[in-house]
This record gives C-alpha cells, structure tokens and sequence, in this order.
C-alpha cells in the first residue's frame, strides 16, 4: 500500500486525508466573529471585493446559482436578488457551524423560497451535472485539499455556457506592496484573531494558507486544465486579492 501524500495545512504538512477536518475545526472555531472579524482585518474592503464578484455574474431573474463555500452568505445574498423569486441559490459549504450561520441570515433577509442549504465537499459536488448557471466560490478555494479536483466537480455541474467566479486572496503585484502586507498578515491578523475572535492559531493558519495559494498565473492554467474557456482574472487590491474567471464550454 502506498504511503499517504503529505498536504499543506499553511506551513504545515499534514497527511492528505486530515486537512478537510483540520479546516473544519478552523472554521467552526472562528465562525462566531467570522463577519466582525472580516471586516476588521480588511477594513470593509470584503464587501466591495464581493460586490465586484457579483457585478461580473451577469445571472437573470429565474436562474439557478450556487455559492460555495459560502460561510455567512455574503455573496448568496447577492445572488438571490439577482435570481429573484423564480430562481434558486443553493448555499454549500462544508462547515455546518458556518452554514448555519449563512442559513438564518438569508432567511432573515426574506429569501426563503430562493435557498437551498447543503453541507457539501467541493471535491465531490453532491449535483447533477449541468445544475448551476453559475457557481461563487469567496475566500475558499484555498482551503480544499484537491483544488483540481474541485475545480473539475465545479466544472461537472455548472450548464454550458454557465460561469464559475473565484474570489481569492493573491499574490500581491503592486510595487512595494509584499513587504507591508507580510508584516500586517503575520504580525496583525493574529493578534486581532487573539483579542477578538480568542484565536490567534486560526488566524496565523489563514495568513499561511493565502501564501500556499496558487498565484494568479498557477490558477488561471487550473481553471483551464478543468476543462474552462474564456479564463481570465481581475486583480483588486494591488493583488491581495484576485477574481478568476472561465465558463464551461
């Protein structure tokens, strides 16, 4: 029997099969302070970030959308005002501390007949194919295990000529910007993740995991190895952060 493939865990090598829980544990641990702590580290600039993703959806009235990894809903709330009463959004995620939280959100915000809640692996998208006229994954891909493979399971259920959005952290381009944003991901992130969320481990891993991503160039030829057409990205933020972008042919 072959030995299990170590993976990253930020700087950490775990075996293969145990990263998928360990995120959990990260998640279920900041979920909580996960929205308070968002806006902290990025001083608002989240919301506008998932407002640009929105913007590039191009989904109408009717349509079916799903969000991935889609924690508290930011981005599933935009979606469902675009689907309107007609259409479905489907929240997925793999956390169920997460989902909850997302759940109650959208149905506070009055979009009960347009939600469908379901704890999924992005791996092994539990749809049909061709479900989804267009998939949202915000802040997430980072964390799944196989990103290919997840790539490929989005890629199954989207329709042809449907659109898979990734909004992610990046590598910085910006002139000089490395530097600064190092010394604010390793030294301030933790310490907010200490006084406010009560877990400086958590937050030290997300500031790891953004730097094991792949960069904008590595993910672009991803999306193309799955099968995407049409791929391009948007950097925001000097790089920080990136939208990639491909449709299904």
């Amino acid at each position: 029997m072959s030995e299990e493939p170590p993976v990253d865990f930020g700087y950490e090598q775990v075996p293969w099969s145990e990263k998928a829980a360990r995120v959990r544990a990260v998640f279920s641990s900041v979920a909580g302070k996960y929205d308070l702590m968002n806006d902290l580290m990025s001083f608002g600039a989240h919301r506008l970030w998932k407002r640009f993703t929105l913007e590039l959806t191009g989904l109408r009235a009717g349509q079916r959308a799903l969000d991935l990894a889609g924690g508290t809903g930011d981005l599933a709330i935009g979606l469902a005002r675009r689907v309107g009463r007609g259409g479905c959004v489907t929240l997925a995620d793999i956390n169920w501390d997460m989902l909850v939280r997302g759940r109650d959100r959208l149905l506070d915000a009055g979009f009960a007949s347009e939600l469908e809640c379901v704890v999924a692996d992005a791996e092994r998208l539990p749809f049909a194919d061709g479900a989804f006229d267009c998939i949202t994954i915000g802040f997430g891909l980072r964390n799944v295990t196989d990103r290919q493979a997840a790539l490929a399971s989005m890629y199954r259920v989207l329709k042809p000529g449907g659109q898979l959005l990734v909004l992610e952290f990046s590598t910085p381009t910006a002139p000089g910007l490395k530097p600064l944003y190092d010394a604010y991901s390793f030294r301030v992130l933790p310490l907010l993740g200490r006084l406010v969320a009560q877990d400086a481990a958590s937050y030290r891993y997300l500031a790891e995991s953004i730097r094991r991503h792949p960069d904008q160039e590595t993910l672009l030829g991803m999306l193309r190895a799955a099968g995407f057409v049409e791929t391009r990205y948007h950097n925001l933020a000097g790089g920080i952060v990136a939208v990639h972008r491909g449709y299904k042919s």
